[in-house]
């Protein structure tokens, strides 16, 4: 069967391979069926940013093998510099024989023929102020897709926003859903502002007023059955100097109308689960606690998995004492009603910004004694993977409280202690002593000695300090840093097949020291709040330096850890990329072997049936490489240079009987894929 139009009948559209048809068809285990993918002899389709809704970024596209890989070439190249795009983080959408994308600041929502890259239609709302403040503008990662009687609908959440609701076949808005926006030259139907539901007083062009904060949006929505649920983001917690700001509350509206559905108070108000955690009614004003990373959803049960992000401020939360539900939690709503079916918070009372910066990853797992349980995956920049029955949130293993060091900063009440699952095993370095430091040769271990007395070295969890700390200290080491670990630059990826977990991970701190409110908010221009903190984010300081310029920990400074998870154990863990010439040419460790370091890159990944596909440099830093893992055992099966690096994720899926994999590449989409899948003339767009 090839491509289809999305004017397919309804009766053709019911042949989208539900779970258990799926399964018996692939000869693969249930939890495939967390998608609406189409699968045939010349169709594999990539229904979500993740590629299914269990986010798993696998296809069951098989053309592409160890054997042939070497064969792979570039079939054509989509250039959204005109749309002014820029940071590669969308991964497109194929579904009804369309690929489907955002690119720029605008949010140009794009559709793209999947054979030749030529663009088929665009789409995009006029200007408003609450737009051009985004901070989050340029961020969009994606769309939505569903069917309405057959007809495909893309949506997409606006920098501004604004809900958009886009015949899938044209591009125009869609008849019927929401209604005229009192704005100069929006269209009359297609479009919900989501601001007339946040329950803060607006101006439709300018937004909500900035001393009571802002928000934005940076994933797309997810279509859930009838639901259409939105995340949201805010401004960022280090750019923050004000105590106020608003909540990123959880929206849901009806995907055929737009009408709104209902909405789940990410801050507990009085009488709320959860609202004893804000102890000096700082539920009032304090806001974000936002859903910035991509949801999940599991629509046979009407559950969707939201990960959320740290409330107001990074670093400091002497304002709000409490563990601060749901800050830096994964919440499990009713995609019908929005109330909460089960939450677990991964951090307590978040001052480090270790917002939970991807989306869950769903699995049915076969665990030893207990047979098929269904799970769901967090991963988090501190280094772990807190795993949950999605069903009830209870731990698949063990979680363990434990103690963790207090804070000096003046005001600050940090929670004694945090969870740690106890399994699977962390999959980086988690805090930093003298035993982490690099000892190649004795001359570079007194180095790093030296220069690491500046600072405050301790476990996971050593909190930020002040300037005006006691012991002179230049900044505190928070390890792994506020950029991970994993971070959502490079997703984790699994394979629902086999139950395996594959996570992306670079070795660095965070190096944090913290200064008076007002001090910070000089720095900010156009600060959200009203009312300065004690402290808040100071300049960042310069990270630890050897004069040879090698990184002051041990190696490898970047990984993928593979854990299989039916028993929560790490199945290979290997570098990626190669050893930068900056390392094994430095003369500091002239007659050293140093081994295979990594790069130091978070890399972007797929899953597919016969492979784990990843993107990376040379050991020169320049040369892109894509490379080919065996998903069992971790070796190298293959390598190819490609035009450049892929940037915050890969898909791949098959169309007209071809598999293609998709690498973001700045402004550009790369489509890799077999000499057959080339069209006529092989002609770049």
């Amino acid at each position: 069967m090839k491509s289809r139009s999305s004017t397919m009948s309804g009766s053709i559209a019911k042949k989208l391979i539900s779970l258990s048809c799926l399964a018996a068809i692939l000869g693969l285990t249930p939890q495939i069926a967390l998608s609406q993918n189409l699968v045939t002899g010349d169709t594999v389709e990539w229904y979500t940013l993740g590629g299914d809704y269990a986010h798993t970024r696998y296809t069951p596209a098989d053309e592409i093998t160890a054997e042939n890989f070497s064969d792979l070439e570039v079939a054509w190249e989509w250039d959204g510099t005109s749309f002014g795009g820029q940071t590669g983080r969308s991964t497109p959408t194929y579904v009804d024989g369309k690929l489907f994308t955002v690119s720029g600041a605008r949010r140009h929502v794009v559709a793209i023929d999947p054979k030749t890259g030529e663009t088929l239609w665009s789409y995009r709302l006029p200007n408003t102020g609450r737009w051009e403040y985004s901070m989050r503008a340029s961020y969009g990662k994606g769309i939505a897709y569903s069917r309405i009687d057959g007809r495909g609908v893309v949506y997409i959440s606006t920098p501004g926003f604004f809900l958009v609701a886009l015949d899938a076949e044209t591009g125009a808005p869609l008849e019927g859903f929401g209604g005229q926006v009192p704005i100069a030259g929006f269209p009359k139907t297609g479009v919900v502002d989501m601001l007339a539901n946040l329950g803060h007083p607006y101006d439709p062009y300018e937004g909500i007023p900035l001393e009571t904060g802002y928000i934005t949006t940076s994933s797309p929505p997810i279509v859930v059955n009838d639901a259409i649920v939105v995340g949201n983001s805010a401004e960022q917690g280090y750019n923050q100097a004000r105590i106020e700001n608003v909540p990123g509350d959880i929206l849901a509206y009806d995907k055929v109308t737009g009408e709104f559905k209902w909405k789940f108070n990410v801050i507990p108000r009085p009488g709320e689960y959860g609202h004893e955690t804000w102890e000096n009614d700082a539920w009032q004003w304090t806001g974000d606690v936002s859903s910035w990373a991509p949801l999940t959803a599991d629509p046979e049960n009407n559950i969707v998995y939201v990960p959320t992000n740290p409330p107001t401020i990074d670093y400091y939360g002497g304002f709000r004492p409490g563990d601060n539900l749901f800050g830096t939690s994964v919440i499990a709503l009713d995609t019908e009603t929005g109330e909460r079916r089960w939450h677990f918070q991964t951090v307590k009372h978040d001052v480090w910004n270790y917002d939970n910066p991807a989306a869950p990853i769903q699995l049915d797992l076969n665990i030893p004694g207990r047979g098929t349980v269904p799970a769901v995956a967090q991963v988090t920049k501190q280094g772990f993977v807190y795993t949950f029955d999605r069903m009830t949130g209870e731990p698949i293993w063990p979680m363990e409280e434990r103690a963790v060091p207090a804070s000096e900063v003046p005001g600050e009440k940090l929670a004694t202690t945090q969870p740690f699952p106890t399994k699977p095993p962390a999959f980086e370095m988690q805090g930093i002593s003298e035993e982490d430091l690099i000892d190649f040769t004795p001359a570079l271990r007194r180095e790093a000695l030296e220069v690491m007395a500046n600072y405050d070295m301790g476990p996971l969890f050593n909190p930020p300090i002040h300037a005006a700390n006691e012991a002179g200290k230049i900044s505190s080491a928070m390890c792994p840093g506020d950029g991970g670990g994993a971070n959502i630059t490079a997703p984790p990826v699994a394979d629902p097949t086999t139950g395996f977990l594959y996570v992306s991970s670079t070795r660095a701190c965070s190096w944090q020291r913290i200064i008076p409110g007002e001090e910070a908010d000089a720095r900010i221009s156009n600060p959200t709040g009203a009312t300065f903190a004690a402290y808040a984010n100071g300049p960042r300081s310069r990270p630890p330096r050897l004069d040879s310029g090698i990184p002051y920990f041990k190696p490898p400074y970047s990984t993928i850890t593979a854990y299989d998870m039916n028993t929560g154990e790490i199945a290979f863990q290997i570098p990626t990329g190669e050893t930068p010439d900056r390392i094994r040419n430095n003369p500091a460790l002239q007659g050293v072997d140093v081994g295979d370091t990594g790069t130091g890159n978070q890399v972007p990944m797929v899953t597919t049936a016969n492979l784990l596909i990843y993107s990376d440099t040379d050991h020169d830093g320049q040369t892109a490489l894509l490379y080919a893992i065996d998903k069992q055992s971790g070796d190298e099966v293959g390598r190819i240079e490609v035009p450049a690096r892929s940037r915050y994720g890969m898909s791949s899926w098959k169309h007209d009987g071809h598999q293609y994999i998709i690498l973001q590449t700045g402004s550009k989409l790369t489509a890799m894929a077999m000499p057959g899948a080339r069209a006529e003339g092989g002609a770049a767009h």
